[in-house]
């Protein structure tokens, strides 16, 4: 359906593709990978047409329709949500705009003289409209909404007043009303919550078009794509199979070219040594010359490409009291809306509590009464003896200075720590050369959301309180947290949509219920084995 022939492209200094070559089929749903800034954005941007390749061409069959959710939502307003997710719906919204300017001229008295011809041009769009199942477009535009957890008062409310992060569920749900022939979306589990996350699962899944996906989900792009597309110095590589199987596939590709690269070396040294020791012995001469030829001709075999992987090693924390986090008789409303009645609930040392529940259930708001940020209405909440707690808040990266760079940010941050130290933190959390020069009111959300782990952890809290830790983190980063967080000997509250993150680092479960608040022994592996189900808002 989609071709890419030998494409090259360079923006300003940097190649993002040499002579690449891909294709996506019918049917296929594809995994594009590859680290950071090495050009996934710049490859759907060359199929949507919005560039073009510097040579080589992108080749897309007639009549194919292309629907592509990116993260740059741009200006929604003065729409509810549903009228802003049917207008996007293609063929079928533009029908459905024709039959409104008829309806219109229908009751139009000027225009009485016109009626036959109004009439006849409205019985054929209107038939044109049943053939696209437009009739059923709104319940299927809510029905969308809805698995995306939108209210019906969100859907009929004014597209205009939602925040960045449900905005851009419209922009997604536009595009999966839409059911293009091939889907191009663009991290589309960043800012879902975790029932969001599993419906747009099964509604991919079932899906018949082609899709091609970034992610920084692991869970999510493993139960979906069966085919990973690898950018990595310009070149692109197709592996058939899940995101695991790419992982295993490419670990193997790497051991085996490190052991050709080594064979080679040795052969190579030997070559080298002989030609050295007898090049001045006239009587092998000939030998010398010919071993010469025979290494000029020789292919080289290239060392494989180390992808820059940094450990975070936790310095240890002091030991905490038993008793962390003491709440009882606890309740907390907005308005006239409870959230929390007599809510009593411990946190023990090293217990490790994800906490579950629906949007609005009040999970952010059990975080913050456990860090202080937030005052219950009635009871108490005790944090024990010394505690000292590091909370990660969804708009901490808010409290960076702007005008500081990332060195001067952990400079202020640890003033005795050295600048030896503070760089090798810097790199662990991937701010190496330039980067920790780099100006803090221009880092990406990932770069902010990086640099406030690092100055949490620097100095270790034996108490962690994090809320989304993960939202805007990519898969390297998170695999580096989630393998410091596993050696941490502390104890931790935290709420993450991230299955991956939940399951390796979850021994217990808080679950938010309209009916009450459950709490289960074992992790979240355990917890949806006990349940079964993946999160509180679904029943499987």
């Amino acid at each position: 359906m989609i071709r890419l022939d030998n494409i090259s492209k360079q923006n300003g200094h940097q190649i993002v593709f040499i002579e690449a070559s891909a294709a996506l089929q019918k049917g296929e749903k594809i995994g594009l990978v590859g680290p950071n800034g090495s050009g996934k954005t710049t490859l759907f941007r060359l199929i949507t047409g919005e560039e073009l390749p510097d040579e080589g061409q992108v080749v897309i069959e007639r009549g194919v329709t292309i629907g592509y959710f990116s993260q740059d939502v741009g200006e929604m307003s003065g729409a509810s949500a549903v009228a802003a997710v049917m207008d996007g719906a293609g063929a079928v919204a533009e029908v459905a705009a024709e039959l409104k300017v008829l309806e219109a001229a229908m009751t139009d008295p000027d225009r009485a003289d016109e009626m036959d011809s109004i009439l006849e041009s409205y019985g054929e769009v209107q038939h044109r409209f049943e053939e696209l199942d437009g009739y059923a477009l709104e319940g299927r535009a809510r029905e969308v909404l809805s698995g995306l957890s939108f209210t019906q008062e969100m859907m009929d409310g004014d597209v205009g007043k939602l925040s960045g992060g449900w905005k851009m569920r419209v922009a997604l749900a536009r595009i999966l009303l839409m059911r293009p022939d091939v889907m191009l979306l663009d991290e589309p589990s960043n800012h879902l919550d975790l029932e969001s996350l599993i419906w747009l699962e099964h509604f991919l899944q079932g899906y018949e078009g082609a899709l091609l996906m970034t992610s920084h989900d692991r869970e999510f792009m493993n139960r979906i794509v069966n085919k990973v597309l690898e950018i990595d110095g310009g070149a692109l590589t197709a592996y058939s199979g899940n995101y695991e199987f790419y992982e295993q596939q490419r670990a193997q590709n790497e051991k085996q070219q490190q052991a050709q690269f080594e064979r080679q070396q040795a052969m190579l040294a030997k070559e080298i040594k002989f030609i050295e020791r007898f090049k001045a012995r006239a009587s092998h001469a000939a030998q010398v010359q010919s071993r010469v030829k025979k290494l000029d001709k020789i292919e080289k075999v290239e060392p494989p490409k180390r992808r820059q992987t940094v450990a975070f090693e936790f310095p240890v924390a002091p030991r905490s009291g038993e008793d962390v986090a003491t709440l009882k008789q606890v309740e907390k409303g907005y308005g006239s809306r409870k959230i929390y009645a007599d809510l009593d609930f411990s946190v023990r040392r090293r217990e490790r509590w994800c906490v579950m529940g629906v949007n609005g259930a009040g999970k952010s708001t059990l975080l913050k009464l456990v860090a202080g940020t937030t005052e219950p209405d009635n009871g108490t909440v005790a944090i024990g003896g010394s505690v000292k707690m590091g909370y990660f808040a969804q708009h901490a990266m808010d409290l960076l200075d702007g005008e500081r760079t990332v060195f001067q940010q952990l400079e202020d941050t640890f003033p005795q720590a050295s600048q030896g130290a503070l760089r090798s933190l810097a790199g662990c959390f991937g701010f190496s050369g330039d980067d920790v020069e780099k100006r803090c009111r221009v880092l990406s959300g990932g770069e902010k959301a990086r640099l406030v782990m690092a100055m949490m952890l620097f100095d270790p809290p034996n108490f962690l309180v994090l809320d989304e830790p993960t939202n805007h983190l990519d898969m390297a980063t998170k695999e580096m947290l989630i393998a410091a967080l596993s050696d941490y000997e502390g104890t931790m509250l935290f709420v993450s949509h991230d299955r991956h993150f939940l399951s390796a680092l979850s021994n217990r479960v808080l679950e938010l219920t309209p009916e009450g608040i459950h709490q289960y022994g074992g992790g979240y592996t355990e917890y949806v084995a006990r349940t079964g189900q993946e999160a509180p808002g679904l029943h499987s």
